[in-house]
């Protein structure tokens, strides 16, 4: 009898895949990759055309033994890697490394571990798809060069052990400048009306509105446009001057991409992108449920396409008739249209059975397992439904020259709502009273004007920010999640309450990266790499191309930085604070979460504080000095130097200036000076000598 040898990428995957296959087949895992390039040096000879050195990686030399005395027994060798760039690039490896006759290896690919996909994918066995293994090449040798070759400018500029990276930056810079948007955002004033009125022979009243006159929305600015409205508006009588019914669809949503399973995962459980990632491969290479063995509950989890199989549509569409009837199913449902940057040999992600549902395996998987698999399913369950249709009431309520409106929705037809809804979804709107007829005489109990304020943007949260890098086409889905966790794990953004801030660390690195890598910086040109790299993997373009085009301006950067940028001096800087345990005057030094103040005479004394700068200005309440401080996890903020005895505390630096107008004190927002009250409004620009300051 013939002998197989399967290899897969993780050894959780053995398991699900041994039950599939016969006696005759061997199941291995490559536990990832086996060869790379070496950490220790380049890896890419740039004299030679740009050739990578790959070696066998440290540790993996006895598995790789292991495999290659299975390989050699073996009469034909799958390599079933997963279904991706990184997946073919693995394989490809591993067909140099097994050192075996190349003849008897084939690549077969399957995005479920299901028994029908694992065995259609051994019958469609093909060789390996080099342009794949191409794009993943270029991407690795861009990535190591950009790394490589940038990391020691900031380690000669601020200290060693930063990084940089190419994706990364990019990342870093978005969040950056939403910050610096978010400091010079300066609040303006709104205000709202609304009106309670009586319905006759109802005893609910009814809340409406102000809407401006009959054709035109006016905007409220201020108390005075406020006090003017609503002096017209004394005495008049109100009437309903039009009611419109209608009927409104809310579409079904899309099954979930790698992207959209991260933002809606953030968003609804609370979880990480790199939590996310973590339990959805759980999922996919296979849970031990009871009765049923280890079992592989979804499909391929990193995928930007929205793509279902006939066989995976056919199958859902008879689950939903049967649970739900057939009302619900839906027809013919349209996908958007294929962009140039989805990878479509993927499907969306969802469950390997539709009919496993979450309730019948809730005992056999963790709790965030559950979560997880619950919100999948119930994401493509809704997908393969129809829309739910609303009905709809405006109602215009007429008060001499202005209108009040009202509007209402309620379900007609739940359709995918009664499996997926969000809080949204629920609200049904106000239930306008039965009586309420156009013509009808209201009375108006109440006018209620309220005073709003502008908000900034918000901060990124990992869940916005994925949004972003995929909006602006940076990264793929593998990338999403590892670029999050870099950067918090470097201190170069910390994390508090799901929103994104840079820290001060990060902010000197994205200083020092606009001023000397504005290319590796450009959000549109990180963008286009991707487009060529999805040409590569195309075979539209040669990877090596790519490399040359990109590396001789990399070279002149890296070299005009190396001379030209200025030392930022944030080491060993002497200060007047005394070290009460020898007497020596600390320094300023700098580590993983920024400045601190350290004992000059280390080793023999260890003594450390946190560092406070000194901004020059009082303290608006107590007059002593304003100091720049961090809060645990490295965001900036301005407080007091006699915390906790005073209280003072401000996320924008205050100015000496006082506000002429209320007495309060003055916060710099960008070129401006804003008084700190938002209701007192005073905003003037700062004086020129004032603005060079920092």
């Amino acid at each position: 009898m013939a002998k197989y040898l399967v290899i897969v990428e993780s050894p959780a995957k053995v398991k699900t895949i041994k039950k599939f296959l016969g006696k005759n087949y061997e199941v291995a895992a490559s536990q990832g990759h086996v060869r790379d390039l070496p950490k220790s040096q380049l890896g890419i000879d740039v004299e030679h055309d740009f050739e990578p050195k790959y070696i066998t990686i440290r540790g993996k030399g006895e598995l790789l033994a292991k495999l290659r005395k299975s390989a050699k027994k073996a009469d034909k060798i799958f390599l079933a890697t997963d279904p991706d760039r990184e997946g073919e690039a693995i394989s490809w490896h591993l067909k140099t490394a097994l050192h075996t006759d190349e003849e008897k290896m084939h690549r077969i690919t399957f995005n479920e571990i299901t028994k029908n996909a694992v065995k259609t994918s051994l019958k469609d066995a093909r060789d390996i798809d080099m342009n794949l293994v191409d794009a993943q090449q270029a991407r690795r040798t861009l990535d190591r060069l950009v790394g490589y070759q940038i990391s020691p400018v900031l380690w000669a500029k601020v200290k060693r052990g930063l990084s940089a990276g190419r994706v990364q930056s990019v990342a870093l810079r978005l969040i950056g400048d939403r910050e610096d948007e978010i400091n010079a955002f300066i609040p303006e004033e709104y205000w709202s009306l609304e009106a309670v009125f009586k319905i006759p022979g109802e005893k609910k009243p009814l809340t409406a509105k102000f809407y401006g006159l009959k054709n035109e929305k006016i905007a409220v600015h201020n108390k005075k446009e406020m006090d003017e409205i609503l002096k017209k508006l004394e005495g008049v009588s109100y009437r309903v001057d039009e009611i419109k019914k209608g009927e409104r669809v809310k579409k079904a949503p899309l099954p979930f991409t790698t992207s959209t399973l991260q933002q809606e995962a953030a968003k609804t459980l609370n979880f990480s992108t790199q939590k996310t990632m973590r339990l959805a491969q759980q999922l996919y290479e296979g849970v031990d449920i009871k009765g049923a063995g280890t079992v592989a509950l979804i499909s391929y989890l990193r995928t930007d396409s929205t793509r279902i199989s006939e066989e995976a549509k056919a199958s859902a569409k008879a689950y939903i008739a049967q649970t739900y009837g057939e009302d619900y199913t839906a027809e013919g449902k349209k996908g958007p249209e294929k962009g140039k940057k989805i990878q479509d040999a993927h499907e969306a992600i969802r469950p390997t059975d539709i009919a496993r549902t979450p309730a019948s395996i809730k005992e056999s998987l963790a709790r965030d397992q559950y979560r997880l698999y619950q919100l999948i399913w119930k994401r493509f369950t809704a997908s393969q439904m129809r829309d739910a249709r609303y009905e709809t009431t405006s109602v215009k309520i007429a008060g001499g020259d202005y209108y009040f409106t009202v509007s209402a929705s309620k379900i007609i037809f739940e359709g995918f709502l009664s499996v997926y809804s969000q809080d949204e979804d629920k609200k049904s709107g106000i239930l306008l009273a039965k009586g309420l007829d156009e013509d009808t005489d209201l009375t108006v109990q109440e006018l209620v004007p309220e005073q709003h304020f502008t908000q900034p943007p918000a901060h990124y949260t990992e869940a916005s920010l994925v949004r972003a890098l995929e909006e602006l086409g940076i990264g793929r889905p593998s990338t999403y999640a590892p670029t999050i966790t870099t950067l918090i794990s470097r201190h170069y953004v910390a994390k508090e309450k799901k929103n994104l801030y840079i820290t001060e660390l990060g902010e000197v690195v994205n200083k020092i990266m606009l001023q000397a890598f504005p290319l590796i910086m450009d959000v549109h040109f990180t963008a286009t790499m991707e487009e060529q790299l999805d040409k590569v993997e195309e075979g539209e373009v040669e990877w090596k191309e790519i490399v040359r085009d990109f590396y001789p301006g990399l070279k002149l950067a890296v070299d005009a930085a190396q001379e030209e940028l200025e030392q930022v001096k944030i080491e060993d800087e002497v200060t007047d604070v005394i070290c009460e345990l020898c007497g020596r005057n600390m320094v300023v030094k700098y580590g993983p979460h920024g400045r601190f103040l350290a004992c000059p005479g280390f080793p023999e004394c260890r003594n450390t504080k946190p560092y406070y700068e000194k901004i020059g200005v009082p303290c608006p309440l107590c007059g002593k000095e304003v100091v720049l401080k961090k809060t645990k996890k490295g965001r900036k903020y301005y407080g007091c130097e006699d915390n906790p005895d005073c209280t003072f505390m401000s996320w924008q630096k205050p100015s000496k200036e006082k506000c002429p107008q209320c007495g309060g004190y003055l916060l710099e927002k960008g070129s401006k000076l804003v008084c700190a009250d938002e209701t007192c409004g005073f905003v003037k620009v700062k004086e020129k000598e004032e603005s060079g300051t920092e």
